[in-house]
């Protein structure tokens, strides 16, 4: 054969994941960059789930989205939310024949952080500390002599709610959790990274100046005369109140070119909000669903998690109120679960296999299976399925790559998918790759963010 045939047929018969940067024009990364300036913004406005909820909620109010009501009849065209608790939000755009499936484009708005306990404030040789119980999978050495800020919701006895964010602002005191000196660190440095630094030191430094004439926890009472001058909240509140402790600051560009963003929460905020611009955006006749929910990271567990039936009665009820058999909706209904997934990264290459790992830059990675091990805890895309998908992202010109969870039997992880493919509904999984995943600061690409944003649209508008 010539070469030039070898050439071609090479081409034609080989897979080649290709870099974003050379597929795109000028002109879109552009768009993409600019893109991501509202997606940091969406961050800097959503580090709790509330939060999220909240920002989330207004953008699709300005985008002629009104709240739900069970005793009203909608039809084609209607923009509903639906806010379960505080902490989870479907959104609906009503199209033709129901009973055709709902496009679903699932993510979740939960990231690890530190959690306040029930009874968290106490003295110790005259500091005061909140004491904190950390939520989903960290690495507890990582939040140490960090910059920390608080947020959350108390509500007292009597219903009413108190909304807590301090250390965002540039005026703001933060939160700050000690380390031992290097100097006297030499047992500590002798233990293993996860022996290094324990749950149960995870406390945060608030506060070392006595109240005044005070006899006994002279510095503690302090911290709960300022925190009742403020707030006008006991001790006592903290035992109905949901308050975390995440980084403090803003989402920032990484390197000289500012192509990628390091900041707090990525996994999974940078596919919420693709998800929900994309539903914003469309003008697709079919019926549309966004779902951020809560909880993905302790395993989807609560009635806010998608382990629960908050989403599907919703749907369900949905259904019924058009007429249509809820059980044909499901059977027809396709979902996006839009999580993230590892990034290759080449400083510790060895738990990566290169040619099944997802790469910065190489756009939205679809992950046909998670789990750990033998697939435990995949719901697994049929073949069927993602040929749709391929479809439907090359018809659109979306950069994707597919992507799996680190080597087969390293670790691995599950996302949502299986909880919505339990109700006979077809799933997989796609999102943004992401470098030190779960750590206080994760990084992403804005191509592969603007990517998502792309996929999901691509989803809504070009599915059959």
């Amino acid at each position: 054969m010539k070469k030039s045939d070898v050439t071609a047929l090479e081409s034609k018969l080989t897979y080649k994941r290709e870099n974003a940067f050379d597929l795109m024009k000028s002109s879109e990364i552009e768009k993409a960059f600019d893109y991501c300036e509202g997606y940091k913004k969406f961050l800097d406005n959503a580090k709790t789930e509330r939060e999220a909820v909240k920002t989330a909620v207004d953008l699709a109010q300005k985008n002629g989205y009104k709240a739900w009501q069970s005793e009203k009849k909608y039809k084609k065209g209607d923009k509903v939310y639906f806010v379960n608790r505080n902490k989870a939000v479907i959104f609906l755009k009503l199209g033709e024949d129901i009973e055709k499936g709902i496009l679903i484009a699932a993510a979740h708005i939960d990231s690890p952080r530190l959690d306040l306990k029930p009874n968290p404030v106490y003295e110790s040789e005259s500091m005061s500390y909140l004491d904190t119980h950390y939520y989903g999978g960290i690495k507890k050495y990582q939040w140490v002599t960090l910059p920390l800020s608080m947020h959350g919701a108390v509500v007292k006895k009597n219903g009413e709610t108190v909304e807590i964010n301090i250390g965002e602002d540039e005026n703001d005191p933060i939160f700050y959790i000690t380390d031992l000196l290097p100097h006297l660190g030499a047992e500590q440095m002798k233990k293993s990274l996860a022996e290094g630094i324990s749950g149960e030191s995870l406390n945060i430094l608030v506060g070392s100046i006595p109240l005044e004439h005070a006899e006994k926890s002279a510095v503690k009472l302090n911290t709960l005369k300022l925190i009742f001058d403020k707030y006008n909240i006991t001790e006592e509140d903290f035992m109905s109140a949901e308050v975390s402790l995440v980084p403090a600051g803003k989402a920032r560009d990484i390197g000289f070119d500012r192509s990628l963003i390091c900041a707090y929460g990525h996994d999974d905020r940078v596919c919420a909000y693709p998800a929900l611009t994309a539903l914003m955006e469309s003008k697709s006749d079919r019926t549309l669903l966004v779902c951020l929910t809560d909880k993905e990271e302790v395993g989807s567990m609560g009635n806010t998690g998608l382990n629960s039936s908050y989403l599907y009665d919703f749907m369900e009820e949905i259904s019924v109120s058009l007429g249509a058999n809820p059980r044909t909706v499901f059977r027809n209904s396709k979902c996006l679960s839009a999580d993230v997934n590892a990034a290759y990264d080449p400083q510790f290459a060895e738990v990566y296999e290169k040619n099944n790992s997802s790469y910065i830059n190489c756009g939205v990675v679809v992950t046909k299976y998670t789990g750990a091990r033998g697939k435990s805890g995949s719901s697994e895309a049929s073949a069927e399925f993602m040929a749709e998908i391929r479809k439907a992202f090359d018809e659109n010109e979306v950069c994707w790559q597919m992507g799996e969870l680190g080597k087969v039997d390293v670790g691995g992880g599950g996302t949502v998918a299986q909880y919505v493919a339990n109700r006979n509904i077809d799933v997989v999984d796609i999102g943004v790759p992401v470098l030190s995943m779960h750590a206080p600061f994760e990084a992403v690409s804005k191509l592969d963010v603007y990517s998502t944003h792309k996929a999901i649209s691509a989803f809504f508008e070009r599915m059959i």
